[in-house]
């Protein structure tokens, strides 16, 4: 990725993160020298000289950017990473109230809610389907299994959040597709057992023309499923990653796939049977 492309992408992250593309485009240009006036962050970030005022303004409320009150002015971006903090604690804030704002509104429906028993969610996007593992994980009570599919869906943060449920108490097993994972994630969790799956059919499927690749199945008290999957569009891209989530022990859906699971699991762990 050549220095422009760079830019643009940090522009763009800062955009996602709630500052508007000249507030962004002028702390961007302000990162990349010790300081300047309007007039070099203009000529570094084309944005209108008239309109860096603004987006200065915006970014020292945000504690961005300090000025020094000099002629003509001058303005410096604070260090990366602290900019990174307050912008973390801005958005932390942000989801917090809006968690409390969701919370707090009233159903438009009169029916009384019910403890759902049955049901079968699909989830389209990587980010999604990592905050449901974690989820499932947070309420696991006394077993999580996970069969780890590809090596990329093992991430420091997927390591913290069954670490997580360890220490609570919950019996987590690992399995993976080959020793080489193995042995990396048993060096990141040398608590947790892990072994590797008999289930080949993750990675090479024996339909021809099949390029779907299993991510990760993870099952928790029996009665919950994550499955997740994508497809192979090139060397460096494996595209999105899709899963589905079904709940309920008698769940048609969640019964195929502990018992397919069972049956990647050694023979000595008993773990998973599929009477309750």
């Amino acid at each position: 990725m050549d220095d422009t492309s760079k830019q643009e992408q940090a522009i763009g992250l800062l955009q996602e993160l709630g500052l508007k593309e000249y507030e962004a485009k002028s702390f961007v240009a302000l990162t990349r020298r010790q300081s300047g006036t309007a007039k070099d962050i203009s000529e570094t970030s084309e944005v209108p000289r008239t309109r860096v005022y603004d987006a200065i303004r915006v970014l020292e409320e945000k504690g961005l950017v300090e000025t020094q009150h000099s002629n003509p002015q001058v303005f410096r971006a604070v260090s990366i990473d602290e900019a990174i903090n307050t912008l973390q604690a801005e958005y932390t804030e942000r989801t917090e109230s809006l968690r409390d704002t969701l919370q707090g509104l009233e159903p438009v429906d009169d029916t009384q809610s019910t403890e759902v028993t049955h049901e079968v969610w699909t989830l389209a996007d990587d980010q999604g389907i990592t905050s449901r593992t974690e989820q499932l994980l947070k309420q696991a009570e006394d077993e999580a299994i996970l069969v780890v599919g590809h090596g990329s869906v093992f991430t420091d943060r997927l390591a913290e959040a069954l670490q997580a449920a360890q220490r609570r108490g919950v019996d987590v097993i690992i399995g993976t597709i080959d020793e080489e994972l193995h042995a990396e994630i048993q060096r990141s969790l040398p608590e947790v057992e892990v072994f590797v799956s008999g289930l080949e059919w993750l990675s090479q499927s024996p339909v021809p023309n099949d390029d779907t690749e299993i991510s990760r199945l993870l099952m928790v008290d029996r009665e919950a499923i994550l499955v997740s999957s994508f497809v192979e569009t090139g060397e460096e891209s494996r595209g999105h990653e899709q899963g589905v989530f079904g709940r309920g022990f008698d769940n048609g859906l969640v019964t195929i796939v502990r018992r397919l699971m069972a049956t990647g699991l050694p023979f000595e762990t008993g773990r998973v049977d599929t009477e309750p």
